[in-house]
């Protein structure tokens, strides 16, 4: 059973497990998943028994899916999906050896430190709904692997790659650098992995990963601007070349955010994204490769398999 696969991570962990040959089930609110050949029941991660028919006959869980933005004009919609949408979906497969993925945003940032899965963290340290949303879903699939049920918990950082249809906020990045969109940046950095070492993250996991432990699935510490030029190399895009004082780009968003909150109408700059940005969420995947055998490449390859997803579905 994999929940999500009608999205961007989700979809590359399904197609990674019929690759493996196995039979994959996924649970999606609508429509089918993309290309794959795969069995979909209808359902919503709120609704408890759509969640248990989904989950009839299965021997595995991926639960990936999750309501993945920077704004939203109901904010309890996301805690019902991502928080309660996990207390579900784990309740249905209790018995199953499962992966719970969530989030980097998770673990315990510090200014010009690499983080780890150890590093200190509290739901106080969360900004934004979508965060604070995720730390307490992690801490529901924690509180199933301390009461015996075999779940993993996998961080995927910050994914690049092709077939992100949403796209996901780090897709609409690609795009609108690609659109000639972002003609400065601010001084921020993340880590970024090659969304198919993501999903080959979730399978050693799977496979090698121990009851209520998290493992970081990332690849390169670099600033935005760094991630910018690798971008204007493979897409013969030029990279830009004025920087942007932090609180040019807060007080923006802080009024792009404040007018959506008038319109109901999603805002270009969300707040939360720049708050985000405040520190740099470099890390150390260091556990994932000595425990799990995870080897992830470069992300220059996910780079150009995205430009060249993003063009020739016409998003540019």
């Amino acid at each position: 059973m994999v929940t999500g696969a009608t999205g961007f991570v989700g979809w590359h962990v399904a197609r990674q497990l019929l690759e493996r040959g196995w039979e994959v089930r996924a649970l999606a609110r609508r429509g089918k998943v993309p290309e794959l050949e795969i069995e979909t029941i209808h359902g919503d991660l709120r609704d408890r028994s759509s969640v248990e028919r989904a989950a009839e006959g299965c021997d595995a869980l991926f639960h990936v899916a999750a309501d993945y933005r920077l704004w939203t004009a109901k904010p309890e919609e996301m805690y019902a999906s991502n928080v309660e949408g996990t207390r579900n979906v784990l309740r249905a497969c209790r018995k199953m050896r499962a992966v719970y993925c969530s989030t980097v945003g998770a673990i315990g940032m510090r200014p010009g430190l690499l983080a780890d899965e150890d590093s200190p963290v509290s739901l106080a340290d969360m900004k934004g709904h979508y965060k604070r949303s995720k730390f307490q879903a992690e801490a529901v699939a924690r509180e199933a692997a301390a009461e015996g049920m075999d779940v993993v918990i996998v961080n995927p950082t910050t994914p690049l790659g092709e077939a992100d249809r949403k796209p996901t906020p780090t897709g609409k990045v690609v795009v609108d650098f690609l659109a000639g969109k972002i003609p400065a940046y601010i001084d921020t950095g993340l880590n970024y992995v090659d969304v198919r070492d993501v999903a080959d993250g979730h399978w050693l996991a799977y496979e090698r990963g121990k009851r209520g432990e998290r493992y970081i699935l990332g690849s390169e510490n670099l600033t935005l601007i760094g991630m910018l030029q690798r971008l204007a190399k493979v897409s013969g895009k030029a990279a830009p070349t004025v920087e942007l004082p932090y609180f040019v780009a807060y007080t923006a968003a802080a009024v792009s955010t404040a007018w959506a909150g008038l319109t109901g109408k999603a805002p270009g700059i969300p707040l939360d994204g720049v708050r985000y940005a405040h520190t740099k969420m470099w890390v150390n995947c260091e556990k994932a490769k000595r425990d799990l055998g995870y080897a992830p490449q470069t992300v220059d390859g996910a780079l150009g398999r995205a430009v060249a997803w993003f063009r020739e579905h016409g998003y540019v």
